[in-house]
């Protein structure tokens, strides 16, 4: 197996880790979290959604999360925006990244954002236009590329598809997502093989799910593919609210505790990680999921002196 001497990994915990959570995480907890994110060398930290709060109330700071937090050199703070008006309330908080985000899945997308896929790229010209304008860099995502909650298998064809529509409107780079965690390596292998037909893998990242126990299999199914930069959130947090039972980001703790055993470089301070996670779990009480983070604040805790 070839692999990369260093991949890309892309934090999604404090955007897509507390939407979904049912209760609302305090502003003052969510800003430690990313700076603390920051300090540990996550080169892209997905800070916060600009969503409307009566439909995502757990990110309805979004605002004073973006004026708050300590942005650190070379590091990239996107946001999440539905349409212009969300990108109009970025702008305020000087956001230099956005991401748009639509689905391989009709039946996902209608009952997700009330618009067939098609509906949903056109929406985006006026958000890409103002964008370009402001000279934002502009990343998309396809939910339900590997199967769907609503209509099971997803063909393939389709998220070839709708990643060509997100470039041809702009965007940089284009993730790919398992929303509902039913992905499995050989299917990593088959999707990612025809997009490599049509697009440059640099481009590509993939939004993996734990639902199931296989998202660092899939992980390694992405490195040999070729692709290089890898979606998680720390302390594995987070999931998809339209796919019961369909809980768990890919931890960013299982994810580069596995690259730094595999010699995969990717820039970031395991045990600074893993104190972030824990400060977050100690300010709000919430559990996390994620294996490497349990097995290795155990080992902190067991170093230090009585």
């Amino acid at each position: 197996m070839q692999l990369p001497e260093r991949v890309t990994v892309y934090e999604v915990g404090p955007r897509d880790g507390f939407q979904n959570l049912a209760r609302f995480v305090p502003t003052d907890s969510k800003i430690a979290f990313i700076n603390a994110l920051s300090a540990a060398g996550l080169p892209a930290i997905e800070a916060t959604s600009f969503v409307s709060p009566q439909w995502v109330p757990q990110l309805a700071d979004a605002r004073e999360v973006m004026e708050g937090i300590e942005r650190g050199q070379g590091i990239r703070y996107p946001v999440l925006v539905p349409n212009l008006t969300g990108l109009e309330r970025a702008l305020d908080t000087d956001v230099r990244e956005i991401a748009v985000f639509t689905a391989a899945s009709e039946t996902f997308n209608r009952r997700n954002i009330n618009a067939t896929i098609d509906e949903s790229i056109d929406r985006f010209r006026p958000v890409m236009a103002r964008a370009a304008s402001m000279g934002l860099r502009v990343r998309g995502y396809v939910s339900t590329a590997f199967g769907c909650p609503y209509q099971g298998d997803v063909d393939p064809g389709a998220v070839v598809r709708v990643t060509g529509d997100l470039f041809e409107v702009g965007c940089s780079e284009v993730s790919i997502g398992d929303t509902i965690g039913v992905a499995d390596p050989a299917q990593v292998h088959s999707v990612v093989a025809q997009l490599q037909r049509h697009f440059d893998l640099g481009g590509i990242a993939l939004h993996l799910h734990d639902t199931y126990g296989r998202g660092l299999a899939n992980v390694v199914a992405g490195l040999e593919a070729g692709v290089r930069t890898f979606d998680s959130a720390a302390g594995g947090l987070g999931g998809c609210p339209y796919a019961r039972g369909a809980t768990g980001n890919l931890a960013t703790e299982d994810l580069v505790a596995m690259l730094d055993q595999m010699n995969i470089r990717t820039g970031i301070d395991l045990t600074a990680l893993v104190a972030a996670t824990s400060a977050l779990a100690a300010s709000t009480g919430l559990r996390m999921p994620s294996r490497a983070f349990e097995a290795l604040r155990a080992q902190q805790r067991a170093l230090i002196p009585a």
